[in-house]
């Protein structure tokens, strides 16, 4: 997908060939990789420019070599290195940004450059763990215009977009700074104006790729703004508290509306009363959602407080009775 790492793809290659067959002409090169004499002569430079001690022998039985006792950095991998490295393939998420190719390219020179005692270790690392990113009874987003976002990524390209909001759509020019998946969900982190803003994938109707360049900023950290984002995102979402009384099945329930509503009830619940029952106090978003989420737990929870969220409930509950009368 990515120019830059097909070549960089093509550079480790040639040096993996010459640290396991010694000498190597500029034709069998070229014959394996499917590119031209020249383009091997270019490589070998630029092999040459990042400090790899590789010279030519001309003449008959010539060819390209290391130097003698030269070995990459990669065999000074520790047996648990190379399993991480194994542990941390996605297929999944590679194929959707086009390089599954390269993933499994890089995942078989590693293997070819390790030792064999590491080796072994860490083809069975990937024999039996296998990450699923995908919660479960969900899909993954289908994120078709995945490849062309991350190509403007890494390229540092502005892209012309339609976005989904609501049961319209706004158009945006975006600064692409980096991707992020969570749960199966892919995340664009773009730069809009001067904000730096999060874009649901898959709500992107339409994309449209610029010539215009931008200076990615360089003091932008993709994991700290990811952080920070979703912890402000999961404080602001809660507006207001109900108290609940909630049985003992209740209580164990409450983890299906997220970890802090179930911490909050773990931090206030009182001493349990003669049928085991507790009272507790949890954040809700507004009285509409917390009823939808709080009818999941069935007769195992009731509101005390607010009154129009307990009302809410009682009239959901009337209006099943007569459903199923």
């Amino acid at each position: 997908m990515l120019r830059f790492g097909m070549r960089a793809s093509r550079l480790l290659s040639i040096l993996m060939m010459l640290q396991n067959r010694g000498r190597v002409t500029a034709e069998v090169l070229a014959e394996a990789f499917e590119v031209s004499v020249r383009t091997i002569y270019r490589d070998i430079d630029a092999l040459s420019a990042a400090d790899v001690p590789v010279y030519a022998d001309r003449g008959p039985g010539g060819g390209f070599q290391l130097l003698d006792g030269y070995r990459t950095r990669l065999t000074g991998l520790s047996p648990a290195e190379a399993e991480t490295l194994f542990l941390a393939g996605l297929p999944g998420p590679a194929a959707e940004l086009g390089l599954a190719d390269l993933l499994a390219t890089a995942q078989l020179k590693l293997t070819a450059a390790l030792p064999e005692r590491a080796r072994g270790s860490a083809q069975k690392i990937a024999a039996r763990f296998h990450l699923d990113p995908v919660d479960w009874f969900r899909s993954a987003d289908t994120a078709r215009l995945l490849p062309a976002i991350a190509q403007a990524v890494w390229n540092e390209t502005c892209v012309d977009i339609r976005y989904k909001r609501g049961t319209g759509a706004v158009a945006r020019r975006l600064r692409p700074l980096g991707l992020v998946l969570k749960a199966g969900t892919w995340y664009a982190i773009a730069r809009v104006g001067e904000q730096t803003r999060t874009y649901r994938v898959a709500n992107i109707l339409d994309l449209t790729a610029t010539d215009q360049r931008f200076e990615r900023p360089k003091d932008f950290d993709l994991v700290r703004f990811w952080t920070m984002s979703t912890q402000a995102y999961e404080i602001g979402l809660y507006r207001a508290d109900a108290v609940l009384r909630l049985s003992p099945q209740g209580l164990a329930r409450l983890d299906g509306l997220g970890a802090a509503v179930q911490q909050a009830a773990r931090d206030s619940a009182g001493p349990p009363e003669k049928d085991g029952w507790v009272r507790v106090t949890i954040p809700i978003e507004s009285i509409d959602q917390a009823a939808v989420d709080l009818l999941r737990l069935g007769t195992d929870a009731e509101v005390l407080k607010p009154a129009t969220l307990r009302r809410r409930l009682a009239k959901a509950a009337r209006e099943i009775v007569r459903l199923y009368a």
